[in-house]
């Protein structure tokens, strides 16, 4: 029988020695991490730094929300739209498939993906915007999901996770590590096309408004688009992250098209939003002024008020915040002594 307990240490170091053995030499290794800010005291460890932070991510209560968290359509009936959850899931899929091709670290990279948007708010993009208006030092999501692995829901990652997920959006953010730049264009990748997929379900879009040259260079369906990027981020990267000229420009005018007639204000798909920021911004001004009914383990994390109802409402998912505003604010029926 195998004796875990006097060979667990052993897993763990042939598991790094492997990395050593097989990754790039363009990829991050777990025995080079810059480490984490409260070293570990475990022994007998079986998993590698990084695996342990894809495993802590995934049993956060943080990314069990993101299931009732708006992607493009707000708290969609049919069961077969994206919600945030599934896109973090598509996400990590691309980076993976990505990463495993360059030799870089596959662990890394699913680590990254999966809590890339742990601290997105409810109703997606709308949700985060209302936030920012509310907010004297504004709100970035990105920002937030590296507050909920740091303070809100502490899980102590390494420093290439938490650069990661802070740096996989922004213009003038770029991840110190390869993988965390897979997660980059992953993310967008996975948006773009998925977001195509679902408004072309709920008739926002047709088939015949895309763009034609567009699909003719990357592919008429879903996958085949899929593949094209995928191919191509392979084929031009190295010691960077890169596309070609002739497909990087591809995803960025789809993206455009996106934009201008789905994510737009005007689009039918956005319709609700208007309602939503102000959902935000009133379930904001109340607990402003009440943060003694905002729960106590979080009252315990921040002083500042501002702050405290900004870490409150980001974590809330699409539902709470409808059931919390319908309390607040919207009379109850007379049902008799």
């Amino acid at each position: 029988m195998y004796n875990l307990a006097m060979n667990t240490l052993t897993i763990k170091q042939n598991l790094e020695q492997r990395e050593l053995e097989i990754l790039s030499p363009y990829a991050t290794k777990c025995l080079n991490s810059k480490g984490r800010k409260r070293p570990r005291q475990e022994q007998f460890e079986i998993r590698t730094e990084f695996q342990r932070d894809r495993d802590k991510i995934l049993h956060s209560k943080s990314f069990r929300r993101l299931k009732h968290k708006t992607q493009v359509f707000l708290s969609p009936n049919g069961d077969h739209y994206r919600t945030r959850l599934t896109h973090t899931l598509e996400v990590s899929q691309v980076a993976r498939t990505i990463s495993r091709c360059l030799r870089l670290n596959e662990d890394l990279t699913e680590a990254i993906a999966l809590g890339h948007d742990l601290g997105h708010t409810p109703f997606g993009h709308a949700g985060e915007r209302a936030l920012r208006e509310c907010m004297s030092r504004g709100f970035s999501h990105n920002e937030q999901s590296l507050r909920v692995v740091d303070i809100l829901e502490p899980l102590n990652l390494t420093y290439e996770v938490r650069n990661g997920i802070l740096c996989h959006t922004g213009e003038d953010k770029c991840a110190d590590t390869l993988e965390g730049r897979v997660v980059r264009v992953a993310d967008r990748i996975a948006y773009i096309n998925h977001d195509i997929d679902d408004a072309l379900r709920a008739g926002v879009i047709t088939q015949e408004e895309l763009p034609a040259d567009i699909l003719r260079l990357l592919g008429e369906t879903h996958g085949q688009r899929i593949d094209t990027l995928i191919r191509d981020v392979i084929h031009n990267s190295g010691e960077d992250i890169a596309m070609s000229e002739e497909i990087g420009e591809a995803m960025n005018r789809l993206r455009k098209f996106m934009f201008e007639n789905v994510y737009s204000q005007k689009s039918a798909a956005k319709k609700e939003e208007a309602k939503a920021e102000d959902t935000i911004k009133r379930l904001f001004e109340y607990y402003y002024s009440h943060t003694d009914m905002l729960p106590k383990d979080l009252i315990a994390l921040e002083s500042d008020k501002e702050q405290l109802v900004c870490d409150y409402i980001a974590g809330m998912t699409d539902r709470y915040a409808i059931e919390e505003y319908i309390a607040l604010f919207v009379p109850a029926q007379w049902g008799g002594k």
